[in-house]
């Protein structure tokens, strides 16, 4: 059997568990493909980038299960864990990742609404009389 290399990846809530296996560059998401999975709403070269930076495209198969958030931070935790999952394959990749920012875990999330307010900074309007 061929050698496997898993990495899980993040972004806002989305967490993305992939697993990298020699082969011709097919995707296999939630057990559909990328296609049907995300439709015509992500492009696929934004989760194929790590792949470029290191001259890998089509040298491996990406199976991933996806869970929380929506499409578009899927596919950034996507992008994540093939990064990640890359490095498993050789650390020698680390340098052009780590330079194009694909390594660094995107932790911006929503903040939250608080009591009182009408959102997390907005305020209800002020009236005097």
């Amino acid at each position: 059997m061929a050698e496997q290399y898993y990495a899980t990846g993040k972004r806002k809530t989305a967490v993305a568990r992939v697993w990298l296996k020699s082969g011709k560059g097919e995707y296999n998401v939630n057990k559909l493909s990328f296609e049907d999975y995300f439709g015509a709403a992500i492009d696929k070269g934004k989760t194929s980038k790590p792949f470029m930076l290191t001259d890998t495209v089509g040298n491996y198969d990406v199976f991933a299960t996806l869970k929380g958030g929506g499409k578009s931070a899927q596919s950034e935790a996507l992008r994540h864990g093939i990064a990640k999952a890359l490095l498993e394959v050789n650390p020698e990749y680390r340098t052009s990742l780590k330079k194009a920012g694909m390594l660094t875990r995107d932790s911006r999330v929503k903040e939250r609404k608080k009591y009182g307010q009408k959102g997390a900074r907005a305020r209800f309007q002020f009236s005097k009389r």
